[in-house]
């Protein structure tokens, strides 16, 4: 071993110098494995800012998955048997009714590991009156504790406090503009179920979506209840996962243990994630392109690099040196090509985003993970040995009679 380990020295002696001979050709690739190691780095990183910061501001405002009583269907009634019946069916309006054994649910559902907050909600439509001003809006009773855990609220108010029940609620902002009001102002909620309620406003919020800001009412779960004529029960349980693109097939899971209807925020948003995959597979194709680009240049300098070390390959082979002690060398000149350019370049890119955090246009924010890096530092090397392959066994190859008369 220690011999063995020795030999390995010798070669990677050999190698380094073979590259300070040829400095100009090893300065210049391992540029160019820089630069490409940054691209893909920096690229990678604003690609993944990106999509965390789309995916957040989509998330922030909704629940990952959310469980629904299942559609009400009609009864259709069997024809006699022998008989033919030909019927044209109208879909059954659906109503405003509640989960069934909602509170035994909620109790196994808390069980599940793979869940990190549930929260019921009772939600339906109304009206808001103040003065001659009229808008339509929809309720949303929580459960304030376990709500905050799905969509921060207090992260998204503008004035007043989180703080509902006893006739307080929180509205959206562009509601509050619609009808001229501020905190602690009074609203009258009428569902148009001759239930009708006097609210003070404790909380004006910002969600950052038009259609939620002018929609939303928050209120007291038990009032809400009241409201909607649902004594004791909820129409949505709310979800959170720990892992957000897994909440398809945790949502089908929980579908089947639950019997309720479940939907998960990879269907409602399938736009979305179709987005985001043409992005994942377009940072995908930059970084294969980019890979090769870089092998090729370290393929073409090792190549030359045997050209112009012919004699000195043959002087090796003649003094003893192995086919596999020369296929190494080179081996070992690709690797740190690979490695020191990636160093270079990671560098180089920590420094794109640093610029681009500290000077962009503040859109979103570019983090950089250090498992990127050591990721880019590893594959840049390995593409640099993998490239020296061809160039490393012309070499090996080379005849040492005839390499030496090589001028």
């Amino acid at each position: 071993m220690k011999k063995f380990l020795g030999r390995l020295w010798i070669e990677w002696t050999i190698a380094i110098s073979f590259l300070r001979e040829g400095r100009a050709q090893s300065i210049m690739i391992t540029v160019g494995v820089a630069v490409g190691v940054a691209v893909i780095v920096f690229v990678t990183a604003l690609m993944q800012g990106l999509q965390s910061n789309i995916i957040q501001r989509t998330l922030g405002t909704q629940a990952h998955i959310r469980l629904l009583s299942p559609d009400e269907v009609n009864q259709i009634q069997r024809p006699p048997a022998g008989t033919v019946q030909l019927l044209q069916e109208d879909k059954r309006a659906q109503r405003l009714r509640s989960i069934n054994n909602w509170q035994q649910i909620i109790a196994t559902l808390d069980q599940l590991p793979l869940l990190t907050a549930v929260s019921p909600i009772v939600s339906g439509p109304a009206f808001v009156r103040r003065g001659d001003g009229l808008a339509s809006v929809a309720l949303v009773g929580i459960d304030p504790e376990r709500y905050q855990k799905i969509i921060p609220l207090k992260d998204y108010l503008l004035s007043g406090q989180m703080r509902v029940g006893a006739n307080e609620v929180l509205i959206g902002s562009q509601l509050a503009k619609d009808l001229g009001v501020q905190v602690g102002n009074k609203l009258r909620l009428d569902t148009g179920q001759q239930n009708s309620a006097v609210v003070n406003i404790a909380g004006i919020f910002e969600l950052g979506v038009r259609e939620l800001d002018a929609r939303y009412v928050y209120l007291d779960l038990k009032q809400a209840q009241s409201l909607l004529s649902l004594p004791g029960g909820v129409t949505v349980i709310d979800l959170t996962v720990a892992d957000i693109f897994e909440a398809e097939n945790i949502a089908a899971r929980v579908g089947r243990l639950t019997s309720l209807q479940a939907e998960s925020w990879i269907k409602t948003n399938a736009q979305l994630m179709n987005a985001i995959s043409a992005q994942s597979l377009s940072t995908n194709m930059i970084i294969i392109f980019v890979a090769i680009s870089v092998a090729f240049g370290i393929a073409s300098v090792l190549s030359v690099s045997v050209v112009q070390r012919t004699r000195e390959i043959g002087i090796l082979r003649a003094t003893g040196a192995t086919q596999q002690q020369i296929l190494r060398i080179f081996l070992f000149q690709g690797a740190l090509f690979g490695f020191f350019g990636s160093v270079v370049g990671s560098v180089a890119s920590f420094a794109l985003v640093w610029v681009f955090n500290t000077f962009g246009p503040g859109l979103f924010y570019i983090p950089i993970s250090i498992e990127l890096v050591i990721v880019a530092l590893l594959l840049a090397t390995l593409t640099g040995v993998l490239a020296a392959a061809i160039p490393a066994r012309r070499a090996a190859a080379l005849d040492p009679v005839e390499a030496i008369r090589h001028v």
